[in-house]
């Protein structure tokens, strides 16, 4: 007796011995018959009356297809063998409307299903944008940008796909073939089921191939997404690319992506047209006994050859129907996985969901405090660990300390790009969890370490902080952040593109017209994440009296590594593995030779503890 193998199984209801191959194909079956079900519950009925539309003129175009077949038996009986001038004229109108009716009713339909999968492709798009915006800042640390960008192009179109090729496959292609059957079995049931003999062998080929085709294509589709992602990430950190002279390196992992795609997409192809050569020799064979048979009857039993034209015709006709029936579902496995991986972003558990009865933040101008806070990034050590302290409402609280100390994670979790692991995070006494996220940010100004602008014009990205803000009071901001001035030597001024992420302007331009934007938030909370970092000591002094304005009666937090630009805070945090090391007054902390704030103050200053001066 044999043992069952690992990958064998018992059918549930019988008991009878199952293969792995079935389960797999019940399961594949099982996937996507509800994804087609869910596609069509979701769009159908807003394009109902389109695709009623495109029905009828599908089933004109099978109608008109099957009607030239069926009057071939008139043509060649009673006009060329019967000689009934009488008909000729109502025959050739009637094959003239014919191909009237199909060459109009092509045209309605092809159009009117152009526009609604256009209309579906633009609103998946809209609906996945929508749906990544509702994630949190760890999804997005956790996707390749560009490989996710890649994706969504190339996957929206799956939608569509699928309820076209249904649509068409049924109506047009499924009836036509019906209807040319029906033409076939009146004129000659015998030739019909000789002809019916293509059948079997066909399905079975298209099954196979359709299965390797799925499997074939998601990693198409994933070699493809990694290239688009490798590009994109080349091209925008192209700077680092020269100063290293790494092109030579970079173009070699290109080319190798490039090769992949391409070996990937080619066996695509030789998968996907191994249908032709199969459905042309098996319809070779058929059209060929069929005419050697019809063939022999005409010549020896004197049958009126307008039945076997006409069948032939029929024939023929059913050919393109079959064939595009037999490749609609190899097309529809490549559709699927599309739309599979379309909805596996629809799907995915919103990382950043609103408290059920979240309201409005009441307090925004309130204090400001950190209790018991504990985060850690995805797979790595905790980088804040029982953290508390208190922003005072209205003053300026300055967090320094060295790298990796967790100052821009506080900044982080005060906007909600993340969630604390343990311990709270209130404003004005209220835990910012159970408020609104909308209510929240628009309460607080921020400037990030690494300012972005987005493509578009210089007035277009300063008036992000306020989207109804007016030019006077955009052009008051750059003032008061030092950038009107060079704003004004520009061609255009105001209206100058920056260029994507502001590749236009200098690393300081770039900071102060960010800068300008949180002015005009004019927000009651602003933080400053190493807001001056990228300005020389003339444009940072500037800056520095600009915000020193912007912060007066604002709840402020300054992130700082330059220690000259907090000596003024009302308050300095000194942060150290995640945790509180010291706190106090400027005056109060440098005066504590042995804290860490006093050793980086010398350190910058060019101090040793001593008070002497260091040999660079």
């Amino acid at each position: 007796m044999r043992c069952a193998s690992p990958d064998e199984g018992y059918s549930a209801n019988t008991g009878v011995r199952v293969s792995d191959k079935t389960n797999r194909r019940l399961a594949l079956f099982s996937q996507s018959w509800p994804l087609v079900k869910r596609v069509f519950r979701e769009n159908a009925r807003a394009h109902l009356g389109t695709y009623a539309l495109a029905t009828v003129c599908l089933l004109l175009i099978a109608g008109s297809t099957a009607f030239v077949a069926w009057i071939m038996r008139d043509i060649i009986n009673e006009i060329f063998y019967g000689q009934r001038k009488d008909l000729i004229w109502i025959v050739s109108g009637a094959v003239f409307l014919a191909f009237l009716v199909r060459g109009v009713a092509t045209y309605i339909q092809a159009v009117g299903l152009a526009k609604v999968g256009n209309n579906l492709a633009a609103r998946y798009q809209i609906r996945v944008f929508d749906k990544l915006m509702s994630m949190d800042m760890a999804f997005f640390s956790s996707v390749h940008s560009g490989t996710l960008a890649a994706q969504i192009n190339q996957n929206v179109g799956g939608v569509r796909d699928i309820l076209n090729m249904t649509l068409t496959s049924l109506a047009r292609d499924f009836v036509t073939l019906l209807g040319l059957i029906g033409v076939m079995v009146f004129q000659d049931p015998y030739l019909f089921l000789m002809a019916a003999l293509i059948g079997p062998p066909l399905i079975l080929s298209v099954g196979y191939l359709s299965r390797r085709v799925r499997s074939v294509t998601a990693q198409a589709i994933q070699l493809n997404s990694s290239l688009l992602g490798a590009m994109q990430e080349a091209t925008q950190g192209v700077a680092v690319v020269k100063a290293y002279t790494m092109e030579s390196g970079i173009a070699r992992h290109i080319q190798a992506l490039i090769t992949s795609t391409e070996e990937r997409s080619n066996k695509i192809a030789r998968v996907s047209e191994r249908t032709s050569p199969i459905a042309e020799t098996l319809a070779g064979l058929t059209i060929a006994g069929v005419i050697a048979y019809s063939g022999y009857r005409a010549a020896y039993d004197g049958i009126p050859p307008g039945n076997t034209f006409a069948f032939i015709t029929a024939l023929l006709l059913a050919y393109d129907p079959v064939r595009r029936l037999a490749r609609m579902q190899i097309s529809m496995e490549r559709a699927l996985v599309n739309a599979r991986m379309i909805y596996d972003i629809l799907d995915m558990p919103v990382r950043e969901p609103e408290a059920v009865d979240a309201v409005g933040l009441s307090n925004p101008s309130g204090e400001i405090r950190f209790e018991d806070v504990d985060f850690a990034y995805e797979s790595t050590l905790p980088v804040l660990k029982d953290l508390s302290f208190t922003a005072k409402a209205g003053k300026t609280t300055a967090l320094v300390g060295p790298s990796g100390s967790g100052k821009s994670t506080v900044a982080a979790l005060m906007l909600r790009f993340y969630e604390p692991s343990q311990g709270r995070i209130t404003i004005g006494g209220e835990d910012i969890r159970k408020t609104t996220t909308n209510s929240l940010r628009k309460s607080i100004a921020y400037v990030s370490q690494q300012p972005w602008l987005f493509d578009g014009t210089i007035r277009e990205n300063i008036r992000f902080g306020k989207p109804e803000a007016d030019n006077a009071a955009v052009e008051e901001a750059a003032k008061l952040a030092n950038a009107h001035d060079f704003i004004s030597e520009q061609a255009k001024g105001y209206d100058t593109p920056v260029g994507e992420n502001g590749t236009l302007l200098s690393g300081g331009q770039r900071q102060r017209i960010s800068i300008a934007r949180a002015i005009l938030r004019d927000a009651p909370i602003l933080i400053l994440d190493e807001a001056t970092s990228a300005l020389d000591n003339e444009s940072e002094k500037k800056v520095q009296d600009a915000l020193d304005t912007a912060m007066k009666g604002r709840t402020t937090i300054v992130i700082a590594h330059r220690l000259s630009t907090v000596i003024n805070a009302d308050k300095i945090i000194t942060l150290y593995e995640g945790q509180v090391a010291e706190e106090g007054t400027h005056a109060a902390l440098v005066k504590k030779r042995d804290g860490i704030y006093a050793r980086f103050f010398a350190m910058q200053n060019g101090k040793t503890k001593e008070g002497q001066s260091e040999n660079e």
